[in-house]
Protein backbone atom coordinates (compact mmCIF):
# COMPACT_ATOMS: atom_id res chain seq x y z
CA UNK A 1 0.00 0.00 0.00
CA UNK A 2 1.49 3.13 -0.45
CA UNK A 3 2.27 5.87 1.77
CA UNK A 4 -0.01 8.83 1.87
CA UNK A 5 1.68 10.31 5.10
CA UNK A 6 2.44 14.00 3.59
CA UNK A 7 5.87 13.97 3.30
CA UNK A 8 7.17 15.74 5.98
CA UNK A 9 6.03 13.33 8.68
CA UNK A 10 7.29 10.45 6.41
CA UNK A 11 9.97 8.38 8.78
CA UNK A 12 12.01 6.21 5.73
CA UNK A 13 14.01 7.83 2.99
CA UNK A 14 13.19 6.96 -0.18
CA UNK A 15 14.81 3.89 -1.90
CA UNK A 16 16.00 3.37 -5.57
CA UNK A 17 17.12 6.09 -7.80
CA UNK A 18 19.98 8.00 -8.57
CA UNK A 19 22.95 7.06 -6.72
CA UNK A 20 22.14 10.20 -4.66
CA UNK A 21 18.73 8.92 -4.06
CA UNK A 22 19.72 5.84 -2.64
CA UNK A 23 19.41 3.64 0.34
CA UNK A 24 23.21 3.00 1.36
CA UNK A 25 24.12 7.36 1.11
CA UNK A 26 21.38 8.06 3.38
CA UNK A 27 21.63 5.03 5.58
CA UNK A 28 25.62 6.53 5.92
CA UNK A 29 24.35 9.97 6.17
CA UNK A 30 21.63 9.48 9.03
CA UNK A 31 24.05 7.07 10.81
CA UNK A 32 26.07 10.35 11.56
CA UNK A 33 23.29 12.27 13.21
CA UNK A 34 21.96 11.91 16.60
CA UNK A 35 18.36 10.29 17.07
CA UNK A 36 15.58 9.97 19.22
CA UNK A 37 12.17 8.39 19.00
CA UNK A 38 9.44 10.75 17.93
CA UNK A 39 5.98 11.05 18.60
CA UNK A 40 4.53 7.71 15.90
CA UNK A 41 7.43 5.48 17.70
CA UNK A 42 9.32 6.47 14.52
CA UNK A 43 13.16 8.07 14.88
CA UNK A 44 13.43 11.17 14.65
CA UNK A 45 17.14 12.54 13.49
CA UNK A 46 19.00 15.73 14.87
CA UNK A 47 20.42 18.00 12.29
CA UNK A 48 22.18 21.26 13.13
CA UNK A 49 19.89 20.80 15.94
CA UNK A 50 16.55 20.73 14.19
CA UNK A 51 14.95 17.55 14.69
CA UNK A 52 13.69 15.85 11.32
CA UNK A 53 12.52 12.47 9.55
CA UNK A 54 14.98 10.15 7.58
CA UNK A 55 13.46 11.33 4.67
CA UNK A 56 13.15 15.14 5.32
CA UNK A 57 17.03 15.32 6.26
CA UNK A 58 18.22 13.29 3.01
CA UNK A 59 16.17 15.81 1.02
CA UNK A 60 17.22 18.50 3.14
CA UNK A 61 20.86 17.61 2.78
CA UNK A 62 20.63 17.54 -1.53
CA UNK A 63 18.36 20.64 -1.26
CA UNK A 64 21.06 22.56 0.55
CA UNK A 65 24.18 21.57 -1.34
CA UNK A 66 21.92 21.96 -4.98
CA UNK A 67 19.75 24.96 -4.62
CA UNK A 68 21.51 28.26 -6.14
CA UNK A 69 20.10 31.82 -4.05
CA UNK A 70 18.86 34.12 -6.07
CA UNK A 71 19.08 38.00 -5.57
CA UNK A 72 15.58 38.60 -5.88
CA UNK A 73 13.85 35.65 -4.14
CA UNK A 74 11.10 36.26 -1.64
CA UNK A 75 10.68 33.26 1.18
CA UNK A 76 8.14 32.53 3.65
CA UNK A 77 8.82 30.20 6.55
CA UNK A 78 6.84 28.87 9.06
CA UNK A 79 6.80 26.19 11.89
CA UNK A 80 4.57 23.07 10.62
CA UNK A 81 1.39 24.14 11.05
CA UNK A 82 1.84 28.04 11.81
CA UNK A 83 -0.66 29.07 8.75
CA UNK A 84 1.38 28.36 6.04
CA UNK A 85 -1.17 27.78 3.77
CA UNK A 86 -2.48 31.27 4.63
CA UNK A 87 0.68 33.08 4.01
CA UNK A 88 1.47 31.42 0.74
CA UNK A 89 -1.59 32.14 -0.55
CA UNK A 90 -1.99 36.20 0.80
CA UNK A 91 2.00 36.49 -0.62
CA UNK A 92 1.11 34.95 -4.01
CA UNK A 93 -1.91 37.13 -3.91
CA UNK A 94 0.48 40.67 -3.06
CA UNK A 95 3.13 39.56 -4.93
CA UNK A 96 1.13 38.75 -9.00
CA UNK A 97 -1.77 41.41 -7.58
CA UNK A 98 -1.10 43.47 -11.23
CA UNK A 99 -0.85 39.80 -13.27
CA UNK A 100 -3.71 38.48 -11.44
CA UNK A 101 -5.97 41.39 -10.35
CA UNK A 102 -8.75 40.45 -7.85
CA UNK A 103 -11.30 42.64 -8.32
CA UNK A 104 -11.92 42.34 -12.47
CA UNK A 105 -12.78 45.69 -14.55
CA UNK A 106 -14.57 45.62 -17.15
CA UNK A 107 -17.75 43.64 -18.52
CA UNK A 108 -15.33 41.68 -20.94
CA UNK A 109 -12.75 40.89 -18.48
CA UNK A 110 -13.02 36.95 -17.83
CA UNK A 111 -9.89 36.93 -15.79
CA UNK A 112 -9.94 33.15 -13.16
CA UNK A 113 -7.39 34.15 -10.38
CA UNK A 114 -4.98 30.87 -10.25
CA UNK A 115 -6.00 31.21 -6.34
CA UNK A 116 -9.65 29.59 -7.62
CA UNK A 117 -8.37 26.76 -9.31
CA UNK A 118 -4.90 26.01 -7.71
CA UNK A 119 -4.03 25.10 -4.43
CA UNK A 120 -1.78 27.83 -2.22
CA UNK A 121 1.09 24.71 -2.21
CA UNK A 122 1.03 24.52 -6.24
CA UNK A 123 1.58 27.78 -6.80
CA UNK A 124 4.63 28.49 -4.27
CA UNK A 125 6.71 25.79 -3.52
CA UNK A 126 8.90 24.58 -0.95
CA UNK A 127 12.44 24.74 -0.75
CA UNK A 128 12.68 20.93 0.39
CA UNK A 129 9.66 19.50 -0.11
CA UNK A 130 8.38 17.05 -1.80
CA UNK A 131 11.44 14.52 -1.61
CA UNK A 132 14.55 15.96 -3.25
CA UNK A 133 15.55 12.32 -3.82
CA UNK A 134 12.34 11.83 -5.95
CA UNK A 135 11.91 15.39 -7.51
CA UNK A 136 15.09 16.78 -7.68
CA UNK A 137 15.72 20.59 -6.95
CA UNK A 138 16.42 21.40 -10.76
CA UNK A 139 12.39 22.00 -10.52
CA UNK A 140 13.33 24.97 -8.16
CA UNK A 141 15.32 26.23 -10.80
CA UNK A 142 13.52 26.17 -13.59
CA UNK A 143 10.99 28.96 -11.57
CA UNK A 144 11.73 32.00 -13.68
CA UNK A 145 12.69 34.91 -11.17
CA UNK A 146 11.41 36.47 -9.26
CA UNK A 147 10.81 33.44 -7.09
CA UNK A 148 8.27 32.98 -4.12
CA UNK A 149 9.52 30.15 -1.94
CA UNK A 150 8.90 28.44 1.17
CA UNK A 151 10.60 26.51 4.01
CA UNK A 152 9.46 24.95 7.38
CA UNK A 153 13.19 25.08 7.71
CA UNK A 154 14.91 26.71 10.87
CA UNK A 155 17.30 29.32 9.40
CA UNK A 156 20.71 26.70 10.44
CA UNK A 157 19.37 24.26 7.23
CA UNK A 158 18.81 26.75 4.47
CA UNK A 159 21.12 27.04 1.94
CA UNK A 160 24.43 28.83 2.32
CA UNK A 161 24.05 32.75 1.77
CA UNK A 162 20.36 32.21 1.43
CA UNK A 163 19.02 34.43 3.91
CA UNK A 164 21.57 37.16 2.82
CA UNK A 165 20.74 36.88 -0.82
CA UNK A 166 17.47 36.93 -0.93
CA UNK A 167 15.76 40.28 -1.16
CA UNK A 168 13.10 39.39 0.97
CA UNK A 169 11.70 37.06 3.78
CA UNK A 170 8.35 36.29 5.70
CA UNK A 171 8.53 34.48 9.36
CA UNK A 172 5.03 33.66 10.53
CA UNK A 173 4.26 32.16 14.27
CA UNK A 174 1.89 30.66 15.95
CA UNK A 175 0.81 30.12 19.66
CA UNK A 176 1.84 26.83 20.64
CA UNK A 177 -0.43 25.21 22.03
CA UNK A 178 -2.21 25.48 19.06
CA UNK A 179 0.35 24.66 16.41
CA UNK A 180 0.54 21.26 18.62
CA UNK A 181 -3.27 20.46 18.57
CA UNK A 182 -3.01 21.36 14.73
CA UNK A 183 -0.25 18.94 14.52
CA UNK A 184 -1.96 15.96 16.18
CA UNK A 185 -5.04 16.34 14.15
CA UNK A 186 -3.23 16.70 10.79
CA UNK A 187 -1.15 13.47 11.37
CA UNK A 188 -3.72 11.09 13.13
CA UNK A 189 -6.09 10.36 10.05
CA UNK A 190 -2.85 9.48 8.24
CA UNK A 191 -1.99 6.59 11.74
CA UNK A 192 -5.13 4.91 11.02
CA UNK A 193 -3.94 1.79 10.29
CA UNK A 194 -2.70 1.93 13.94
CA UNK A 195 -4.24 4.39 15.64
CA UNK A 196 -2.63 3.56 19.02
CA UNK A 197 0.53 5.58 17.86
CA UNK A 198 -1.70 8.47 18.36
CA UNK A 199 -0.62 8.66 21.75
CA UNK A 200 -1.27 12.61 23.40
CA UNK A 201 0.73 12.51 26.46
CA UNK A 202 3.80 11.12 24.75
CA UNK A 203 3.36 13.28 21.79
CA UNK A 204 2.67 16.34 24.52
CA UNK A 205 6.17 15.56 26.00
CA UNK A 206 7.62 14.95 23.37
CA UNK A 207 6.68 18.38 21.91
CA UNK A 208 7.84 20.14 25.01
CA UNK A 209 10.97 18.82 24.84
CA UNK A 210 11.32 20.28 21.82
CA UNK A 211 11.18 16.52 19.93
CA UNK A 212 8.86 17.13 16.76
CA UNK A 213 9.58 17.40 13.26
CA UNK A 214 11.29 20.96 12.65
CA UNK A 215 11.45 21.41 16.13
CA UNK A 216 12.48 22.79 18.96
CA UNK A 217 9.96 25.43 18.04
CA UNK A 218 10.56 27.66 20.20
CA UNK A 219 14.33 27.69 18.92
CA UNK A 220 12.94 27.98 15.28
CA UNK A 221 10.79 31.44 16.57
CA UNK A 222 13.63 32.71 18.19
CA UNK A 223 16.43 32.52 15.57
CA UNK A 224 14.22 33.68 12.78
CA UNK A 225 12.74 36.67 15.55
CA UNK A 226 16.39 37.62 15.96
CA UNK A 227 17.00 37.71 12.32
CA UNK A 228 13.93 40.06 11.99
CA UNK A 229 15.56 42.24 14.73
CA UNK A 230 19.01 43.40 12.92
CA UNK A 231 19.20 46.45 11.46
CA UNK A 232 15.31 46.89 12.05
CA UNK A 233 15.21 49.98 9.64
CA UNK A 234 16.55 47.84 6.81
CA UNK A 235 15.85 44.84 7.87
CA UNK A 236 14.67 41.79 4.90
CA UNK A 237 12.84 39.32 7.85
CA UNK A 238 9.46 40.38 8.33
CA UNK A 239 8.21 38.66 11.57
CA UNK A 240 4.19 37.97 11.69
CA UNK A 241 1.93 36.26 14.51
CA UNK A 242 -0.36 34.41 13.48
CA UNK A 243 -2.65 35.82 16.14
CA UNK A 244 -2.19 39.42 15.14
CA UNK A 245 -3.48 38.68 11.68
CA UNK A 246 -6.48 36.60 12.06
CA UNK A 247 -7.29 39.82 14.72
CA UNK A 248 -6.54 43.16 12.22
CA UNK A 249 -6.12 41.11 8.59
CA UNK A 250 -6.48 44.01 6.29
CA UNK A 251 -3.90 46.04 8.65
CA UNK A 252 -1.27 43.28 8.11
CA UNK A 253 -2.04 42.51 4.90
CA UNK A 254 -0.86 46.10 4.41
CA UNK A 255 2.28 45.87 5.84
CA UNK A 256 2.89 42.29 4.04
CA UNK A 257 2.44 43.89 0.64
CA UNK A 258 4.51 47.16 1.80
CA UNK A 259 7.05 44.92 3.13
CA UNK A 260 7.56 42.68 -0.43
CA UNK A 261 7.60 45.63 -2.04
CA UNK A 262 4.28 45.41 -3.79
CA UNK A 263 2.11 48.63 -1.39
CA UNK A 264 -1.35 49.42 -2.73
CA UNK A 265 -1.99 52.45 -4.45
CA UNK A 266 -4.56 55.11 -3.36
CA UNK A 267 -6.98 53.50 -6.00
CA UNK A 268 -6.51 49.82 -4.96
CA UNK A 269 -7.20 51.30 -1.22
CA UNK A 270 -10.45 53.16 -2.64
CA UNK A 271 -11.59 50.48 -4.47
CA UNK A 272 -11.59 48.08 -2.09
CA UNK A 273 -8.60 45.75 -2.85
CA UNK A 274 -7.19 45.25 0.43
CA UNK A 275 -10.37 43.69 1.71
CA UNK A 276 -10.91 41.65 -1.78
CA UNK A 277 -7.45 40.06 -0.96
CA UNK A 278 -8.35 39.21 2.67
CA UNK A 279 -11.87 37.55 1.54
CA UNK A 280 -10.24 35.55 -1.42
CA UNK A 281 -7.40 34.44 0.90
CA UNK A 282 -9.62 33.68 4.16
CA UNK A 283 -9.55 30.51 5.16
CA UNK A 284 -13.11 29.78 4.82
CA UNK A 285 -12.64 31.11 1.30
CA UNK A 286 -9.61 28.59 0.82
CA UNK A 287 -11.37 26.14 2.48
CA UNK A 288 -14.64 26.10 -0.32
CA UNK A 289 -12.93 25.83 -3.03
CA UNK A 290 -13.36 23.10 -5.16
CA UNK A 291 -10.16 22.45 -5.82
CA UNK A 292 -9.51 22.25 -2.11
CA UNK A 293 -11.99 19.98 -1.26
CA UNK A 294 -11.79 17.55 -3.64
CA UNK A 295 -8.26 18.45 -4.93
CA UNK A 296 -4.64 16.60 -4.81
CA UNK A 297 -1.39 18.33 -4.27
CA UNK A 298 2.03 16.60 -5.59
CA UNK A 299 3.76 19.29 -4.20
CA UNK A 300 4.19 18.15 -0.45
CA UNK A 301 3.66 14.64 -1.71
CA UNK A 302 6.68 12.15 -1.80
CA UNK A 303 6.31 11.64 -5.14
CA UNK A 304 3.69 12.10 -8.01
CA UNK A 305 2.22 8.63 -7.52
CA UNK A 306 1.59 9.58 -3.87
CA UNK A 307 -0.12 13.35 -4.08
CA UNK A 308 -1.93 14.59 -1.19
CA UNK A 309 -5.37 15.47 -0.90
CA UNK A 310 -6.10 19.45 -0.88
CA UNK A 311 -8.31 19.21 2.01
CA UNK A 312 -6.10 17.99 4.39
CA UNK A 313 -4.52 21.67 5.12
CA UNK A 314 -7.89 22.93 6.18
CA UNK A 315 -9.00 22.45 9.52
CA UNK A 316 -10.11 25.02 11.34
CA UNK A 317 -7.54 27.93 11.53
CA UNK A 318 -8.97 29.61 14.63
CA UNK A 319 -7.20 31.14 17.50
CA UNK A 320 -7.55 29.25 20.77
CA UNK A 321 -6.66 25.67 21.50
CA UNK A 322 -8.83 23.19 20.33
CA UNK A 323 -10.85 21.16 22.21
CA UNK A 324 -9.35 17.20 22.16
CA UNK A 325 -12.68 15.81 21.85
CA UNK A 326 -13.08 16.98 18.30
CA UNK A 327 -11.81 13.82 16.88
CA UNK A 328 -10.46 13.99 13.28
CA UNK A 329 -11.99 11.40 10.48
CA UNK A 330 -9.73 8.91 9.84
CA UNK A 331 -10.95 8.67 5.97
CA UNK A 332 -13.31 5.62 5.84
CA UNK A 333 -15.85 7.49 7.55
CA UNK A 334 -14.81 6.55 11.41
CA UNK A 335 -12.95 8.81 14.37
CA UNK A 336 -9.54 8.15 15.48
CA UNK A 337 -8.91 8.75 19.15
CA UNK A 338 -6.34 10.55 20.50
CA UNK A 339 -4.64 8.24 23.40
CA UNK A 340 -4.18 9.76 26.59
Amino acid sequence: MADTTPQLFQTQPSGGGSEKGGDDSSSVFLSTLPTREGWWAAPLFCLHGCWLTARLARSVELMQAEIKPRPDDVLLATFPKSGTTWLKALAFALINHSRHPVIITGAGDDHHHPLLSSNPHDLVPFLELPDRTVRPVAELEAVPSPRLLCTHLPPALLPPGMLMTSSRDVYMCREPKDVMISYMFHIIPSLRYDSSLGDFDKAFQLFCEGVSVCGPVWEHYLEYWKLSKKNPSSSRVLFLRYEEMMAQPAKHVRTLAEFLGVPFTEEEESGGVVEEVVRLCSFQNLKDLAVNTHGVSGQIGAAVANPVKNSLWFRSGKVGLRRLGELPDAGDGTQVGLHR
